[in-house]
């Protein structure tokens, strides 16, 4: 299979663009597209088939239910059976962005391949303007979990996902890099007070402002989940392929982690704040300035993509805190790391 990649901008005349996309996924096909997030491999929700494509393109567990994105308001009544009142809150300070909300879907309306045999489904209307775009002339839900192999890190430019997905997919609408650079919070509304199932860029503090208590479970009350209800539960995601260590952003402990792993004969990639530039490492991935969430969530998917095109044996993630968006960012290098910390 061809995999065709249009850039789709608002400097170029892309109608063309989108009437191909919105071809091939009324045809039953598979189409990659950027998301304020990550970049999605959208299907049609409601064909089976389609949606199977996905599965196959990514090597990803069946058992894996998929988020499904909407471009409009008025189109969630025809998926869910129950909107909670919280939920309708949530969607007008929310939506677009960066929200996924696990409610209770409507018999019958979605593939059974996009909830995995769940009675919920995980909605969100994403903030970009490609997005939206082909979802509006598309007019029907499309499930879409991130464009890449199953286990690699999430794409956060046309060109990852063309990395993982050349031969396997038949187009991929280029909208330049993802402005977030992590996927969707993900906060379960059929309970009260809801749960965040996987945190984002819409954090704890935000949902509380408007809806009142929100739980955020510890990494072991989370592990204990038996089925997932959003993806990212149940599987390894986001690592490469050297091994990645996580260690406490302090220059010296930092500088001499490298030094020791470098003695024993390992090539240190590293990932950290742009201040631990000149510390040794063999490679150095800025996150950027110190404290700075925003950017570390937006370089976090490409630093660690960057770090597959080193001779590194060995890669070095520095942490930050939880507050705010830090416990998404968190959540990914533990999961990258396989929650492995440097020891001495």
């Amino acid at each position: 299979m061809e995999t065709k990649r249009f850039i789709v901008d608002n400097n170029s005349n892309c109608e063309k663009s989108y009437t191909q996309a919105v071809d091939l996924l009324n045809n039953g096909e598979v189409v990659a597209f950027p998301t304020e997030t990550v970049y999605g491999l959208g299907a049609v929700a409601t064909n089976d088939e389609a949606v199977k494509k996905i599965f196959e393109a990514k090597g990803r567990p069946s058992d894996n239910p998929l988020i499904v994105h909407i471009g409009t308001m008025e189109e969630v009544p025809l998926y869910i059976e129950e909107i909670p009142e919280k939920a309708l809150l949530l969607m007008k300070a929310f939506w677009p962005g960066p929200l996924t909300l696990i409610m209770k879907a409507k018999n019958g309306c979605l593939a059974e391949s996009v909830t995995a045999g769940l009675p919920t489904v995980g909605l969100r209307m994403p903030d970009h303007e490609v997005a939206l775009t082909l979802l509006k002339m598309l007019k029907k839900p499309v499930a879409a979990p991130s464009a890449n192999r199953s286990g690699k890190p999430s794409p956060t430019k046309a060109v990852h996902v063309e990395e993982d997905l050349q031969g396997r997919i038949p187009l991929i609408l280029d909208g330049g890099a993802t402005g977030i650079g992590i996927e969707s919070t993900v906060l379960d509304v059929t309970v009260n007070p809801p749960v965040i199932l996987r945190p984002g860029g819409v954090t704890k503090e935000m949902l509380e402002e408007v809806a009142g208590e929100v739980i955020q479970p510890t990494k072991s009350q989370a592990s204990q989940a038996s089925t997932p209800k959003a993806p990212g539960m149940k599987y390894t995601h986001y690592a490469p392929e050297a091994p990645v260590y996580l260690i406490e952003s302090n220059i010296p402990k930092v500088r001499h982690a490298v030094a020791s792993l470098k003695e024993q004969g390992h090539s240190v990639a590293l990932l950290a704040p742009s201040s631990f530039e000149k510390i040794g490492a063999d490679y150095f991935f800025p996150f950027g300035d110190e404290g700075d969430l925003e950017q570390m969530s937006a370089n976090l998917y490409d630093d660690l993509r960057a770090c597959d095109k080193t001779a590194a044996t060995i890669i070095l993630a520095t942490t930050t805190n939880n507050d705010g968006v830090g416990a998404a960012i968190m959540n990914r290098l533990e999961k990258a790391a396989g929650e492995k910390w440097y020891k001495e």
